[in-house]
């Protein structure tokens, strides 16, 4: 038996200017131009995925600066280093 994944919708209301809207559907797919909420949802989807990896990469970056990750990556990297070229000879 399948399981359905129950999804709530939060209906919204939100104005939007004209030119945005038009932009909009000059570059959404044919598909999708007629489809302002699914245009909406995907925008927003994307948002929330762009604004995710930057996040990640601000803690990678914050990560690479801090002197207890770098001294960890060195220890790592002399521990390694015998076996670095095995295989390759």
């Amino acid at each position: 038996m399948k399981r359905r994944h129950v999804t709530t919708t939060i209906r919204r209301s939100v104005a939007l200017p004209s030119a945005l809207v038009g932009d909009l559907a000059a570059v959404a797919p044919p598909e999708l131009r007629d489809n302002l909420n699914r245009l909406v949802i995907i925008s927003l989807q994307e948002y929330i995925s762009r604004r995710r990896r930057e996040e990640f990469e601000r803690a990678l970056a914050a990560m690479a600066e801090d002197p207890q990750v770098q001294a960890e990556c060195e220890a790592i990297a002399r521990d390694f280093a015998p076996a670095e070229m095995d295989g390759l000879r």
